[in-house]
This record gives C-alpha cells, sequence and structure tokens, in this order.
C-alpha cells in the first residue's frame, strides 16, 4: 500500500521548487493533490507532469495565501473534487534576505508576514472544520533554519519564528480533535528562492561548508520529511519540528570544538 493511499492533500507553493516536489511525490504516495499557487504557469507546468506519470491525481488551483477569501474557495473545491481534505502542507512562503530591519518599512513588513505568517494562519483556520468533520488530519508547516539560529534580523526571520510558535500552539488546540500539526525546518535547498546562492559559485561554495555534509540540499529532502510528518506513520507525532539542513546549524560550533 503506498504511503499516502486515500488521502487528499493540499499543497501550497506547489508551482515549482520544495512545493512541486512535495505534489509530486505525494501524487506518487497515492494522495490526490491539490496544487495550489499563483505562479499559474508554472503550476499548470508541474500539475501536467504529475497526471501524466499519474492520471488524475492533481488539481492546480490559483491561491494567494494571503487571502482569506481565496483559501475558503480553495477548500471548497477540494471537497467538492476529492470529497474531503486530510493533509494541508503550507509551504508557500517569500523572502527578504539582505533586507535587514534597517531597510524595511511597514509595508514591507506587512506583506511577508501576510504571506509566510498570516498565509499559513489562515489555511488552518479553513481547512480545520473540514478535518473535524473526517475525524481528523495533518497540517505540516513549513518554517526556515532563520527561525532557530541566528541568520539576520529581519521580516523573514521573524515570520518563520512565528510559523514555528503556530504550529505547537496549534498542535495543543487541535490534538482532541485528531489533528496533528509539524514543522518542517529547512536549511540551504536548492529552489528558485535561493537562485542567487546557486549562480554565484563562491557563494554556493560558502552555503556548502557550512553544513557537516559539504553540500546544500534538494527539494526531494525536504518532500520527504513532508510526507513523513503527513503520513500515519507519524501518527504520534505532533507539535515537533523536523530540521532537515544537512547538520548546517552545528557547524560552526563544531569547527570550534576541534
Amino acid at each position: 500500500m503506498k504511503r499516502l493511499e486515500n488521502k487528499v492533500a493540499i499543497i501550497t507553493g506547489a508551482a515549482m521548487g520544495q512545493g512541486a516536489a512535495e505534489a509530486y511525490l505525494f501524487a506518487k504516495e497515492g494522495a490526490k493533490v491539490v496544487a495550489a499557487d499563483m505562479a499559474e504557469d508554472a503550476l499548470k507546468e508541474t500539475v501536467d507532469a504529475i497526471n501524466a506519470d499519474f492520471p488524475g491525481m492533481a488539481l492546480g488551483v490559483h491561491l494567494d495565501v494571503a487571502s482569506e477569501e481565496n483559501w475558503q474557495q480553495v477548500v471548497k473545491q477540494a471537497v467538492e473534487t476529492f470529497g474531503t481534505v486530510d493533509i494541508l502542507v503550507n509551504n508557500a512562503g517569500v523572502g527578504s534576505r539582505g533586507v535587514n530591519y534597517d531597510k524595511t518599512d511597514r509595508e514591507a513588513f506587512d506583506r511577508i508576514m501576510g504571506i509566510n505568517a498570516w498565509g499559513s494562519f489562515a489555511g488552518i483556520k479553513t481547512v480545520v472544520p473540514v478535518m473535524k468533520k473526517a475525524g481528523g488530519g495533518s497540517i505540516v508547516n513549513v518554517s526556515s533554519l532563520a527561525a532557530v539560529v541566528g541568520v539576520e534580523f529581519n521580516a523573514y526571520t521573524l515570520t518563520k519564528g512565528a510559523v514555528v510558535s503556530m504550529t505547537r500552539a496549534a498542535a495543543v488546540d487541535l490534538g482532541k480533535d485528531n489533528i496533528r500539526v509539524n514543522t518542517i525546518i529547512p536549511g540551504t535547498i536548492v529552489t528558485p528562492m535561493t537562485k542567487i546562492i546557486c549562480d554565484y559559485p563562491k557563494v554556493l561554495k560558502s552555503c556548502e561548508e557550512k553544513t557537516c555534509l559539504g553540500h546544500i540540499g534538494e527539494p526531494n529532502d525536504i518532500a520527504y520529511g513532508v510526507l513523513y510528518l503527513a503520513s500515519d506513520e507519524a501518527k504520534y507525532v505532533t507539535g515537533s519540528d523536523l530540521t532537515i539542513d544537512g547538520g548546517e546549524r552545528f557547524k560552526d560550533a563544531l569547527e570550534l570544538e576541534l
């Protein structure tokens, strides 16, 4: 039996990068996938690729995660098409690397907070009634290593810290409804958001040297972690943070000890 057989999943930011990898892997493992994103052309390519290999397993939908109205439409469409929602992966996010506190105005702060923090909150808020009706579910929120180590004092770091706190609070509140809520904390992963790293050999080498394994991660490295937390294999896991970073958070400390 496939690991997500008979499950229905909504995955945000599914057009490319980690989200696209998660959507493909989920369909491969038997889930019907509602792939949501604003990048409609890239999303169509991803959904077409999934359905070519796993016919009828993916539905592409437009979603601005900062819009509660959009969320209501997507959840309604998921239920009408596939009958329910068992899994929510709050993967969508935007970065602000290099734009520190002294360069961030209120408009920029509100935008990134609206996508990275409110977007996940609104998704949980909208999907939980469906999960309760179904008797439970699994929610996976994607944070960042920036939430747990000192990277940069910027809006991105604040939003990803909020995601970790939100996960723990939601796990406490929703456990009685058999809804599990967990966080994935990725390190540096090759995605369109990190294109600036991959395009500059010196920057890429610096990032690689900061990991214990000597290389940065790929989208599937995150997708398999999300798959575990979404599946019934993790039925006793909630409120947890799964860090997938190649040991990036430890490297400096290890060098000091040596």
